[in-house]
């Protein structure tokens, strides 16, 4: 996905870790791993997938957790895992949830065997060699598990408005062009795609499908197994990706109908609800780590309105990639700092993460530094995020399940006796700060190249303007909303980009 980084964003990821800096906590949003294609159900985590995630999670225990790391989160502990300092969540879906079980397993290794002597006198050894037990916290898919399966952006999402939304670019005069000027394109590659697609579902209908099956065989398929393969060259692929990517940001991303990025919206509320734990615990809550696909990185994206920083936040992030906001403070106080010392940092890293380069700073927000006060993280992150069951209900226009009870009054508002109140914003989603949603509805977004006008005439997401909401220097606790509303969950929606 980045094939260069701006060396301003390189400059400033350098010279904001200064020395006295201390971690408070940190949030992590993590993809799964390679697995095999969405053409072929089920899918399943691959070998490489695991070796993936467990790199990963191995960087962020040096990074985070190791007392020889000057980035190690304050009061963490280091071998043995405290679960009061941990939360960890991931979907039941068979590929996510493995890639949570490994990247764990990387973070908080076996710590050797433990003997306990019963009342009787008798020994136990501990199996797996201390093997530590970590709690996922299950977010179950409301359309059905092994979300992985699925071939639809929106699917399984249950937003009303966000499905019609997304089947609105279907009609669009830009999806008939695409459509009609491609069609001798996809049919070239029957020979590689007839074992699996018939004729009429070689299209750019099935571009993301296509565009992922042709992937996973380049990666893994030996040249038996791959017949024909001299016709997937590099500039095929190239063009393969950008349809994909095309197809997918169009069904997911409108700045001018922003209930499509709702992914991003629920989880923002996520994180901001998490930092917040953090911060009004005085950090007896300091790592969070929830599981996901490229839909949730890139609907955050756009909304965060990262690609301002870099054009390379159109493109889809690769398996193991990784987001991570820090709590950071420069205070020398021993105490949990005030929260006017305290500020957050976005990072980002494509892919596997095994030490070589560390996560990339970058400004959220369209502002010109990587390190925003808490206050501020709160305001911008307010203008967007989606915190309760009744926000998730009014902005997507559903009045059945667990939406049963939320009457919406004529003006569009929420009427539900657990209702909130509202702020004021510059796009159509008007979200409250109150609650905290355990669902990821994951979308996907656009893999740009920075040299093609039509990613940026088409695409370019809506303009800059600051929060006006009032300095959250006490912002108060979340409360946790039903347990019921927490299963919902979407499908997800992944390629990545051919290996070196």
């Amino acid at each position: 996905m980045y094939s260069s980084l701006h060396s301003l964003i390189l400059l400033l990821s350098c010279l904001h870790y200064v020395q006295g800096e201390r971690i408070l906590g940190a949030y992590i949003f993590q993809r799964h791993g390679d697995r095999t294609a969405k053409a072929n159900p089920p899918t399943l985590l691959t070998v490489l997938g695991y070796n993936e995630v467990f790199i990963t999670g191995s960087y962020f225990r040096r990074r985070y957790l190791s007392s020889s790391s000057s980035l190690q989160i304050s009061g963490i502990s280091e071998h043995i895992v405290n679960l009061s300092h941990i939360t960890a969540s991931a979907p039941a879906d068979t590929v996510i949830r493995n890639s949570a079980t490994g990247w764990l397993q990387g973070l908080y290794p076996p710590v050797g065997t433990a003997i306990e002597t019963l009342r009787d006198g008798s020994i136990v050894n501990s199996p797996m060699n201390g093997y530590q037990l970590i709690p996922i916290s299950s977010v179950s898919n409301a359309g059905g598990g092994n979300s992985e399966n699925s071939a639809w952006l929106q699917s399984t999402s249950r937003c009303d408005r966000a499905m019609s939304s997304s089947s609105s670019y279907l009609q669009s005069s830009k999806y008939e062009s695409l459509f009609n000027s491609t069609t001798d394109f996809y049919q070239s590659l029957s020979p590689v795609l007839s074992s699996t697609f018939n004729s009429s579902q070689m299209s750019y209908e099935n571009a993301y499908t296509i565009w992922d099956y042709l992937n996973v065989a380049m990666i893994h398929n030996s040249s038996s197994n791959f017949p024909s393969a001299g016709l997937v060259t590099d500039d095929v692929k190239q063009k393969l990706r950008l349809l994909a990517s095309i197809h997918e940001f169009d069904l997911a991303y409108n700045s001018s109908e922003q209930i499509r990025a709702v992914a991003g919206a629920i989880l923002a509320g996520e994180v901001l609800s998490a930092l917040n734990e953090t911060v009004t615990s005085d950090s007896s809550s300091k790592l969070h780590v929830q599981f996901g696909a490229y839909g949730t990185f890139l609907s955050y994206f756009g909304l965060t309105e990262l690609p301002f920083a870099d054009s390379d936040f159109y493109g889809l992030p690769d398996y193991a990639s990784s987001m991570v906001w820090e709590l950071v403070t420069n205070s020398t106080d021993e105490s949990f700092p005030a929260t006017s010392e305290i500020s957050v940092r976005f990072l980002f890293h494509n892919g596997t993460l095994d030490g070589s380069i560390d996560p990339v700073a970058f400004p959220l927000f369209g502002q010109s530094s990587t390190l925003l006060s808490w206050s501020d993280f709160v305001n911008y992150t307010k203008n967007f995020a989606i915190l309760s069951q009744d926000q998730w209900c009014q902005e997507c226009g559903n009045t059945t399940g667990i939406c049963a009870n939320t009457v919406t009054t004529p003006d569009g508002k929420s009427d539900s006796s657990a209702s909130t109140s509202t702020s004021h914003r510059r796009n159509p989603l008007s979200l409250s700060v109150a609650g905290v949603i355990g669902a990821m509805v994951t979308l996907g977004l656009i893999a740009s190249f920075g040299a093609l006008s039509l990613l940026f005439n088409k695409l370019r997401l809506s303009s800059k303007q600051a929060g006006t909401s009032e300095p959250a220097q006490n912002f108060p606790a979340l409360p946790r909303i039903s347990e019921e509303f927490r299963k919902l969950d979407p499908i997800r929606l992944d390629w990545r980009h051919p290996r070196a």
